[in-house]
């Protein structure tokens, strides 16, 4: 019979690194200074906002999901 293999160390959390960095913003583009928050809620209040102001609180998300998301790598 073979013998078991020995117990391989365990990965620890992740250690805290720089804070996200903001991406460059096109020229002309606005965003609403509170569309890049990373709150819980980043679409609380978007039906109170005017539509035309949705496209950026989406953009703003996206752009944070990506940086979380790329830390992945990074383990």
């Amino acid at each position: 019979m073979t013998e078991p293999n020995a117990p391989r160390p365990v990965p620890g959390p992740p250690r805290p690194g720089p804070g996200p960095k903001q991406p460059p913003t096109a020229a002309g583009e606005t965003v609403p200074p509170d569309a890049d928050r990373a709150g819980d809620q980043p679409f609380a209040d978007l039906d109170e906002r005017p539509v035309a102001d949705h496209v950026a609180v989406f953009e703003a998300e996206h752009s944070r999901l990506q940086r979380e998301l790329g830390t992945i790598d990074q383990l």
